[in-house]
């Protein structure tokens, strides 16, 4: 794949994560068919630059999840209970908790920094610091062997 090509899914991805957040924000206030918001999603015109397949995936695979995802979220919610996150937040959560638990093709830094840029950019103040930590204490069960054998950013000692 040339460098522009991995450029492109790069950026492809990324639209596609940030349309999947909006179309599970809508899910949570909806309840419609999953189906439905997908289509309702493929109509618009910046669907065209993001990765539909991975949009789709996310979408369907959470939706039919999200019960499973909220068990394995609640653990690394330190105590808030589940019907108090903010809704971008729960989206968020479950996308990354999809990403860690279905993508192992997408190291785990890589789902946190994306689940951490979108709530920097469309959650509620420090939102982002929560996804952080929660995604991370996540990823320390299902990604315990990529963790183990990632080495620790510089300057921070493992397990930070």
């Amino acid at each position: 794949m040339s460098r522009n090509d991995h450029q492109r899914q790069i950026h492809a991805r990324r639209a596609a994560r940030r349309r999947a957040m909006q179309a599970l924000y809508s899910w949570q206030l909806t309840r419609d068919d999953p189906k439905n918001i997908l289509a309702e999603f493929r109509e618009d015109e910046e669907h065209a630059r993001a990765d539909a397949e991975y949009f789709r995936e996310i979408l369907i695979g959470v939706t039919s999840r999200s019960a499973e995802f909220d068990r394995l979220l609640a653990p690394a919610l330190g105590g808030r209970p589940l019907a108090q996150l903010d809704p971008i937040e729960h989206a968020l959560l479950w996308l990354g908790a999809w990403e860690l638990a279905e993508r192992l093709d997408v190291p785990y830094r890589v789902v946190i920094n994306e689940a951490v840029d979108l709530a920097k950019k469309f959650g509620a103040e420090k939102s982002h610091r929560f996804v952080n930590g929660v995604l991370d204490a996540l990823s320390r069960d299902l990604r315990s062997a990529e963790r183990a054998a990632t080495p620790a950013p510089r300057g921070k000692p493992r397990g930070s």
